[in-house]
């Protein structure tokens, strides 16, 4: 079965007990905090509600090519969400670059559900506030060939899609 560039599925073995993650970043965020935000391997806990607040505005817009969601509160709850909804999720920079009040960070994304894994290679986009904190956060990574490539049927339909109109 072909697969489009970046997509890796396997089957896993169940998750280790989460662990505690590494010490609270704070504003003004730079590359290597940028690089410790974006990164959470496999067996480690999301960050907490507070840990977000730290570097998230109050008035923070997300969008991602699946949901737009303007606050932290709304922010806070899309990424409990995504972890509740997965047997554990891993994230890890991978590149990072930062101008003024922008910063780009290369990453790659994994999801374990059901025992299947979903790798999502991204970016986002991110621009800070005054206080440094985020105020606006985009992310740009295909949604579609990842989670629908592997699926008996559907898969076929997106790489003849995948074919027909970007290849």
């Amino acid at each position: 079965m072909a697969r489009s560039p970046g997509l890796a599925v396997a089957r896993l073995n169940a998750t280790p007990a989460p662990i505690a993650m590494p010490d609270a970043i704070t504003p003004p965020l730079n590359q290597a905090s940028l690089r410790q935000l974006f990164t959470k391997p496999y067996g480690v806990a999301a960050p907490t509600v507070e840990q977000w607040r730290k570097v998230y505005a109050e008035n923070v817009h997300f969008e991602d090519p699946t949901q737009s969601k303007d606050g932290v509160d709304a922010y806070i709850l899309a990424q409990q969400g995504l972890v509740q909804r997965c047997d554990d999720v891993f994230l890890e920079a991978e590149a990072v670059a930062l101008d003024g009040d922008t910063a780009f960070v290369e990453w790659r994304m994994g999801l374990k559900i059901k025992g299947i894994e979903f790798i999502y290679p991204g970016t986002s986009r991110l621009r800070f506030g005054a206080d440094g904190r985020i105020v606006d956060h985009r992310d740009y990574f295909d949604f579609v060939g990842p989670t629908f490539e592997p699926v008996p049927v559907v898969g076929g339909f997106v790489r003849w899609l995948y074919k027909r109109f970007v290849a």
